[in-house]
C-alpha cells in the first residue's frame, strides 16, 4: 500500500506481480504494518493514472485508512496467482537455502528493480549479500526442499 486516497478509506497501491490485473481478481487480503494485521475483505479496484485504488470493507473514510498507510497486502495462499513454468514467487525463493558446494546463507528477501531480480541473503555469518536470480548462476532451484544451487562468478560471494 502507498497511502490513502480520498475520503471514502481507498488505498493507492502498488501491486508486485507478474500477472498484469491481478488486483482485479483478489477477494480476501491481510493488511500488515509491523506487527498489526488486519485481514480485509477487497471491496473495490480501480485505477488512477494506471495505478490500482483499493477500497476495502470497513475502512470507510480516511481517518479508518491513515493508520494503515505504508502497510503490506499480503495475498493468503489459495487465492495467489500461481507462477507459471520456470517462473517463482518472491514468497516461495524467502526462506530458500542457498548453496555453492557448501550451505551459503538463507533468502531473506527479494528485490527487483527491473532487470535480473536479486537475492537478499544472508550467510551464517550474519553478513549479507545480493545474489542475482539469474539462471547463469542460480542453477537449480528447487522450491519445495527450500534450496538454491548456485555456480557463482569469482567474487560474487566476497562482496
Amino acid at each position: 500500500m502507498l497511502r490513502p486516497r480520498g475520503r471514502r478509506g481507498e488505498f493507492l497501491a502498488e501491486i508486485y506481480s507478474s500477472h498484469p490485473g491481478r488486483a482485479d481478481h483478489l477477494e480476501q487480503v491481510v493488511l500488515q504494518l509491523g506487527e498489526r494485521r488486519l485481514p480485509a475483505r477487497l471491496e473495490q479496484v480501480w485505477y488512477h493514472q494506471g495505478r490500482p485504488v483499493l477500497k476495502f470493507s470497513g475502512i470507510d473514510s480516511i481517518g479508518d485508512a491513515e493508520p494503515w498507510t505504508g502497510a503490506d497486502l499480503l495475498v493468503p495462499e489459495p487465492e495467489r496467482a500461481r507462477p507459471r513454468e520456470g517462473e517463482f514467487s518472491h514468497a516461495d525463493l524467502i526462506g530458500c537455502r542457498i548453496v555453492a558446494g557448501s550451505e551459503v546463507g538463507k533468502v531473506t528477501g527479494v528485490e527487483d528493480y527491473g532487470g535480473a531480480p536479486l537475492l537478499r541473503v544472508e550467510t551464517g555469518g550474519g553478513r549479507e549479500i545480493l545474489i542475482p536470480f539469474a539462471r547463469a548462476i542460480c542453477r537449480e532451484i528447487d522450491v519445495a526442499a527450500k534450496t538454491i544451487r548456485i555456480d557463482p562468478p569469482e567474487g560474487l560471494l566476497d562482496l
